[in-house]
């Protein structure tokens, strides 16, 4: 597999705090990665490091072989880097299809007259409806977002985020706030998400994290205290006694 994005050096610091410190970090394409850590770890920092929203004070970022440590927000998005947030950000008073029908249609340019009637959007409708399709939406095509359940509002998101085309995908806690017994839904139906899209994702159920994870890197004060496969980082003991508590794994 070859590396989609990539940093080297990756810093970023407030005055005396150090967010993110010396981070070199690969995410390869197709890859499954999970993002973990305590709470005050640094993972949001690098998230919005990834995607532009901000600066580092050291260090690079790669989309490939180009160096896009400079570029805005919305040229990542135009390279193919996505991203959700902690909290859903949705159209409340629109219908499911008709917020995945807008979405499609800013990123084809046709935003301007996406309210148009269905014939006049065709193309729009049934790229959206095939989203649906994929994240398991369909039969909520016609209910207005802000009745949705919560998990489903977050599948909707990321049929949102689906909806540019990206090569990567962001999930910043995708499960939070989610009831536990639809948690392991969502992610399976994250997990079959097809593989030209590579995903990484900021997870505290360390359930989930294992299960659907192929790679896993824990960073501890802005910094990688280590990265590896599932089994590899379950039986670290530096990552159980900093995070994961002896009691759970061992």
């Amino acid at each position: 597999m070859s590396a989609v994005l990539r940093t080297v050096g990756l810093s970023k610091q407030w005055g005396g705090f150090r967010a993110n410190s010396d981070i070199d970090f690969t995410l390869e394409a197709g890859a499954r990665h999970a993002l973990i850590g305590p709470n005050g770890a640094g993972k949001t920092t690098f998230i919005n490091l990834l995607t532009g929203v901000i600066q580092p004070s050291a260090g690079d970022v790669f989309l490939g072989d180009e160096n896009v440590t400079r570029l805005p927000q919305h040229h990542r998005v135009r390279r193919g880097v996505t991203r959700t947030f902690q909290i859903n950000t949705l159209f409340p008073g629109l219908t499911v299809l008709e917020s995945v029908v807008l979405a499609v249609s800013v990123r084809r340019g046709s935003s301007r007259g996406w309210w148009k009637p269905l014939s006049k959007s065709r193309d729009e409708i049934d790229e959206a409806r095939a989203l649906l399709s994929l994240l398991q939406l369909e039969r909520e095509a016609a209910v207005v977002t802000a009745s949705l359940p919560y998990g489903k509002q977050r599948l909707l998101e990321i049929a949102l985020a689906l909806a540019t085309r990206p090569k990567i995908l962001l999930l910043d806690e995708p499960a939070a706030g989610i009831p536990s017994n639809e948690c392991a839904e969502l992610f399976e139906v994250i997990s079959r998400l097809p593989r030209d899209v590579t995903m990484l994702f900021i997870e505290h159920d360390m359930g989930l994290v294992f299960r659907f994870a192929e790679r896993i890197t824990v960073l501890v004060a802005g910094s990688v205290l280590v990265e590896g496969d599932p089994q590899e980082i379950a039986n670290d003991a530096r990552v159980r006694e900093v995070y994961l508590g002896e009691a759970n794994h061992g």
